[in-house]
């Protein structure tokens, strides 16, 4: 092998050539990366191009003794050591010894320390003189899939090249050239499978080819491929993402069925839903097929598929399918684990953006306004029980203009009866609030507001009612505290006079200064709230008085709740 034959690391084997042709060769180097990747392979040919009695373009010649020794593992200057194995201080101290001792026959003694992360500390301290002063002929060679574990003083002193983890594309081809030099067929489909089965590890992808040339012969398919390694098939993430677009939640319920008889492993398979989901999420926001790591039949169909879903909806499917693979670690019944959240993100909605739903929202408002107010009021009766609409609904029309709710007794009369006739008037949007309608039904609205608000019944309760204008209800607040708890509920009381008078007003809350410069009012008499008679004069008699405050409307609702009575004067 030379430096082409490294697959996918030319920035690694080129910058190795031009070290060698100008013969600024480092005393000592890190090669890191993950598994299969061509870091021991690397480090071999580059011994051997240094060594080489005849290199070609910086690379070995292969045929020459040194060469050849080199290959059969005879050679006395190149030293391999397995780091896992040989990784206390004793060993590293005889490695300080025969670095004394200068080449055999080559040019350059060289130590490829495998998995050198596995050192103890102890030996890192032991190796660090040697690192930092070795001989002129002495080349140190460090390969470790876990560079991280290395101490800081050893990696200051090394030179490192980071071998990057392979592409599906450059497996895909490499295989194809090794399948054309064995005379084997294999589907373009079936290099893809197995190159994504490697993980980037051009050494995996090539045992993986091995296995499957054992199993199907000189004439490999993606079927029988599926078959050998129960590779889940494709097209089955492709039927689920199908399942999502209709809701069908029965077929998800059915696609894991076929998962179990196929006897495909369930972290598997949700492992690969959750690629799937990326691939579209990728092709939907790149608008290209560049960066997803699938065959060109695949390439197309992603295309095709991506437009059709939205970028918020793959990425909660993708979070309920990350958060899947979590549970079924531990899960007792993976099988219904996956039956449930299947289901649950086939029938998931489909997400809508925040401003498409408020631009919805507007354009309802205006539909809103340009309707016309209705002109006619509805009365609904109907037999009703315990709160509840017994006998079927009768419908009709009413002129009246203020809404009405009557519960009419049996013809007992008694308090007890089981069924009641409800009658309940809704009024119309644009009937007018006059200040007759309003004084003659205040005492009653007063006591609703008390009944829900205490508070806001209170205030209102001690205010006079001075009349109606220009689509508000003027009330004269004692002092400010009163005014101000008014308000504060201003929305609240607009929505229970629209709901009580059935016109929309709003309550105006005042001072005697703040009404001596407003505007005057339609006259509303001298009612005072909470009273359904007029107000005694000054010099009214203290039984007066008394009678206006037994209508009060807290002490209504008390009479009326609690059963209260008046003891006294």
């Amino acid at each position: 092998m030379v430096f082409d034959d490294v697959v996918g690391q030319s920035h690694v084997t080129n910058t190795l050539r031009n070290a060698i042709a100008s013969k600024r060769v480092a005393h000592a180097y890190i090669f890191s990366g993950t598994r299969g990747c061509g870091k021991t392979t690397t480090a071999r040919i580059f011994a051997r191009a240094l060594n080489c009695l005849h290199p070609v373009d910086q690379n070995p010649d292969n045929t020459c003794e040194i060469c050849t020794e080199i290959i059969d593992g005879r050679s006395m200057d190149i030293i391999e050591i397995d780091g896992a194995s040989n990784n206390g201080v004793e060993e590293v101290r005889n490695l300080r010894e025969s670095v004394r001792y200068t080449p055999a026959r080559g040019s350059y003694k060289i130590y490829i320390i495998d998995e050198v992360h596995m050192l103890s500390n102890a030996a890192f301290n032991a190796l660090l003189k040697t690192l930092e002063e070795p001989p002129p002929h002495v080349i140190f060679i460090l390969a470790t899939t876990e560079v991280h574990k290395m101490p800081m003083t050893i990696l200051s002193r090394c030179q490192r090249f980071d071998f990057r983890r392979i592409s599906i594309e450059e497996i895909s081809q490499r295989l194809l050239l090794i399948a054309k030099d064995e005379q084997v067929s294999i589907e373009p489909e079936a290099l893809a499978i197995i190159a994504r089965r490697a993980d980037g590890s051009m050494r995996d992808a090539q045992s993986i080819f091995d296995q499957v040339r054992s199993f199907c012969g000189n004439s490999i398919t993606a079927a029988d491929l599926l078959k050998a390694f129960n590779v889940v098939d494709q097209e089955l993430y492709f039927r689920f993402t199908d399942l999502f677009r209709t809701h069908a939640a029965s077929g998800a319920i059915e696609l894991v069925d076929v998962l179990i008889k196929g006897g495909y492993n369930l972290r598997e398979f949700v492992g690969g839903l959750i690629e799937h989901l990326r691939n579209l999420l990728v092709v939907r926001s790149t608008n290209s097929t560049q960066l997803i790591e699938v065959s060109e039949q695949y390439r197309q169909r992603y295309a095709s598929e991506a437009p059709h879903f939205a970028d918020a909806d793959l990425l909660r499917l993708i979070k309920q399918a990350a958060e899947l693979d979590q549970t079924l670690r531990f899960a007792s019944q993976p099988r219904y684990r996956v039956e449930a959240t299947l289901v649950q993100m086939v029938r998931m909605e489909n997400a809508v953006q925040l401003n498409v739903l408020l631009q919805q929202i507007d354009e309802l408002k205006k539909k809103l306004h340009d309707v016309p107010a209705p002109r006619t009021d509805v009365r609904v009766t109907g037999e009703v029980s315990a709160g509840y609409l017994k006998s079927p609904a009768a419908i009709r029309y009413s002129p009246s203009a203020s809404p009405v709710i009557e519960n009419k007794r049996n013809g007992n009369g008694g308090a007890n009866t089981s069924a009641s006739i409800l009658s309940i008037v809704t009024p119309r949007e644009d009937s007018s609030l006059s200040s007759d309608a309003v004084l003659s039904r205040w005492s009653e609205f007063v006591g609703s507001i008390v009944k829900d608000r205490v508070g806001t019944g209170t205030s209102l309760s001690v205010s006079r009612l001075i009349g109606t204008h220009n689509g508000s209800i003027r009330v004269l607040c004692p002092d400010e505290y009163h005014q101000s708890n008014l308000r504060r509920e201003r929305d609240f009381l607009a929505d229970m006079v629209h709901r009580f008078f059935g016109s929309r007003a709003v309550i105006d809350a005042v001072t005697e200064s703040e009404q001596a410069e407003r505007s005057p009012v339609s006259h509303g008499g001298s009612r005072t709230t909470g009273a359904s008679a007029e107000a005694p004069p000054n010099g009214a008699s203290s039984s007066q008085r008394s009678t206006a405050g037994e209508e009060h409307p807290i002490i209504a609702v008390l009479k009326r709740e609690f059963g209260a009575e008046r003891v006294g004067e």
